[in-house]
């Protein structure tokens, strides 16, 4: 029996994740548009502390891991983390053997199963409240949601088991869709629902020929985040500036100019600036490698040099000039997973039967496309992350402090230590 299978990820200032497992056979049987399993989300799931904080350091990890294998990419990138990590558990609930555990050495997942998927409903909620703590005249002023679904096959059998772990832990309910007569109409319906979660911000997750008749299941996940910054840039101040190119050249763009205090570090080859958004939880964190230094800086970027450089970070008061950008990427990820260990749940080989009861399953490939727009009032993209110092003495002279180079920026909760977002902007 042959077998074949594709999976996409999408992502854009928001983020959407889809993962296509495909094979040959078609047993079962319902009805079109059934929602298979009934159980609801859990609203208050009990997480141990060291569970969440075993989960957020394996994301940081797979954050940095990934980012290792993407940097070669030229030019500007973007990517979301904290999407691919949760599409991807969504997929490992139901790997067994080899496969899960090549896909949890991978992905930093050090929680057992049964302990995994709770945390993760934990985590998700926990970013979901960011909203809570925005005072009302900031009204709409941070904007952050997180949405998960499954499109199985209409007469495709499916494991309720599985289906009820997802319900209760991702609140994704399968949607039953049929592939095998009408592909285009299935990729159709998803990428609206995609659409709709991320404000249109991403369209066409699918391109035509994503799904055909022989797949089976889709798993997909979207994210999106819009906030206004504390200490907003005012834009009567924004004016053309030269940046410095990794080529030598030089290039007139638009920069933003703000007086307030933030976060701030001054490392070994390096700047951290902290920017935080309305709510104080979610932040955006620049890393401005000094001159000439981006590619050696990356390279020794990792999750333990993270954690070191937010824990060091103090409260300066910065005289800040900062890009203004947008940024869209586009790319696969299939490599990169492979690279770094994933191997089996793109072969034939791989066991996925925690889904299905059987071994018909298997990861073809991996898209991942993200967008995010930094302005004067904020960040339009998906995923956050703030924190606000107060000012205890005023020092006597402002940091100067001009982003006029290549620099790494990550959306960064907080709180639970979450890399929403991640990426590098080399020409703005």
């Amino acid at each position: 029996m042959t077998m074949k299978t594709s999976f996409r990820l999408i992502l854009t200032g928001l983020t959407a994740l889809a993962l296509l497992l495909s094979a040959c056979t078609v047993p079962g049987g319902q009805n079109l548009g059934e929602v298979r399993s009934t159980h609801q989300r859990v609203a208050d799931p009990q997480v141990p502390t060291e569970d969440l904080a075993a989960l957020t350091a394996g994301e940081r990890a797979f954050a940095l891991d990934l980012y290792q294998q993407l940097r070669t990419t030229e030019g500007n990138l973007f990517y979301s983390p904290y999407s691919i990590t949760l599409a991807l558990a969504m997929t490992y609930a139901g790997a067994r053997n080899q496969t899960e555990t090549e896909m949890a050495q991978t992905m930093h997942y050090d929680l057992a199963q049964t302990a995994l998927h709770p945390a993760f409903n934990g985590l998700d909620q926990a970013l979901m409240s960011r909203a809570e703590n925005i005072p009302a005249e900031q009204g709409d002023g941070f904007t952050l949601s997180v949405a998960n679904a499954l499109w199985g096959q209409v007469d495709y059998a499916f494991q309720a088991e599985f289906l009820d772990l997802l319900a209760e832990n991702y609140g994704a309910g399968m949607q039953t869709v049929d592939y095998a007569n009408d592909a285009e109409g299935a990729r159709q319906l998803i990428n609206q629902w995609v659409a709709d979660e991320t404000r249109d911000k991403i369209k066409d997750l699918l391109q035509p020929g994503a799904v055909d008749s022989l797949t089976r299941l889709v798993l997909t996940n979207a994210i999106y985040f819009k906030a206004g910054w504390i200490n907003t840039f005012d834009e009567t101040l924004t004016a053309e500036a030269p940046f410095y190119k990794l080529d030598g050249s030089t290039a007139n763009i638009p920069m933003m100019h703000v007086n307030e205090g933030f976060g701030y570090l001054a490392g070994d080859g390096f700047q951290a600036i902290e920017l935080p958004y309305v709510g104080g939880d979610v932040s955006m964190v620049v890393l401005l490698p000094d001159e000439g230094q981006l590619e050696a800086f990356e390279a020794g970027l990792n999750a333990a040099q993270l954690d070191s450089i937010m824990t060091q970070m103090g409260y300066e008061q910065l005289n800040l000039a900062l890009p203004k950008f947008k940024i869209e990427s586009e790319f696969g990820l299939g490599d990169a997973l492979q690279a770094m260990g994933m191997t089996q749940a793109f072969s034939p080989d791989a066991d996925f039967s925690g889904m299905t009861g059987n071994r018909e399953l298997h990861i073809g490939a991996v898209i991942h496309k993200a967008f995010v727009d930094v302005n004067e009032t904020g960040t339009e993209a998906a995923a956050a992350t703030a924190v606000i110092m107060e000012l205890t003495m005023a020092p006597a002279e402002p940091i100067n402090v001009t982003v006029d180079r290549p620099f790494l920026f990550m959306i960064y909760d907080r709180p639970t230590g979450t890399i929403l977002f991640m990426g590098r902007v080399v020409e703005p």
